[in-house]
């Protein structure tokens, strides 16, 4: 007959078995899947002020690594613009005890936005360049980044610096993002260009030479790592659920590619720590668009 302890040990490792679960389980009850009832948008929506761009390879069918490379930035800023658009059509309209998780949403909105320019003129930029080699190909593009930096700047201040949730004047945040979003959308489209008309440089490399590897290497890896860089826990949701896989007949249905298993953890496993911010997306989490959270009850717009 087993004795007290050994009820006792048995009881606590059945405990101590049950935590990863009641874990896993807490977290996919605040999971975006759980959480939000996807309702297609009848009222303003995430693709304007800032108009979304038209991918190269959707527009020219070509193929080559530079407008493969192209088309996979501008999905990649299509959920930046996105992710604008969203915070400009709700910031006046979000109600007080909204306030805190659309202020975790900007601020990630922020990060992912920072952390993509500083990647690009780190990383990407300076590889391109040296398998061109051409220090000159982003010469514009480094200007332009410098023009909407200050805004940018301003933008994470004020945010940042609030003492209360409560203090958060939507009008306010909606004048400081006036400052910096003409040149912040010209740079985002014109980047696209830049690199798509890299094809046609002189020193393009040509498929089937080690440079041509290298280069298809250098997209690959950087665009694989540029969004989970900037934070697994927010950035990553955040692209995620501003990423309208519908748009261009269905053709980026599946991008970025992954395992579906990664895709559903990215969203609803790493997502739920902040799951309260993620009401505030344009997308619910099939890639779907939906409407705006704060613009439910906005009888016009």
């Amino acid at each position: 007959m087993a004795g007290p302890n050994s009820t006792s040990s048995s009881t606590t490792t059945t405990v101590l078995l049950s935590i990863p679960f009641l874990i896993v389980a807490l977290l996919l009850i605040r999971a975006p899947t759980f959480t939000m009832t996807s309702v297609a948008p009848t009222k303003a929506w995430a693709d304007e002020p800032m108009k979304l761009i038209t991918t190269p390879q959707y527009a020219t069918k070509k193929t080559d690594i530079f407008t493969s490379g192209a088309t996979h930035m501008a999905l990649l800023h299509n959920s930046i613009f996105r992710g604008y658009n969203s915070i400009y059509q709700q910031a006046a309209h979000v109600a007080d005890q909204d306030k805190a998780d659309f202020i975790g949403y900007c601020l990630t909105w922020y990060r992912f936005v920072k952390s993509h320019h500083d990647d690009e003129e780190q990383s990407l930029f300076p590889k391109i360049e040296d398998l061109l080699q051409d220090k000159t190909v982003f010469e514009e593009t480094h200007k332009e980044h410098e023009a909407f930096l200050p805004g940018l700047a301003e933008f994470e201040k004020y945010l940042g610096g609030l003492k209360s949730p409560n203090d958060f004047s939507g009008n306010e945040l909606l004048r400081i993002m006036g400052t910096f979003q003409d040149s912040f959308s010209d740079h985002f489209h014109n980047e696209i260009s830049t690199i798509s008309k890299l094809s046609e440089h002189a020193n393009a490399p040509k498929e089937g030479t080690p440079e041509h590897t290298a280069a298809v290497t250098t997209f690959k890896t950087w665009g694989k790592a540029t969004v989970t860089k900037a934070g697994v826990t927010d950035c990553v949701p955040f692209f995620l659920l501003n990423l309208d896989r519908t748009v261009e007949d269905g053709m980026w249905a599946n991008w970025p590619p992954m395992p579906a298993p990664i895709k559903w953890g990215l969203v609803n496993i790493a997502g739920a720590l902040h799951s309260g911010w993620w009401k505030f997306s344009s997308c619910d989490a099939a890639g779907r668009p939906k409407e705006l959270w704060a613009l439910r009850n906005v009888d016009k717009l």
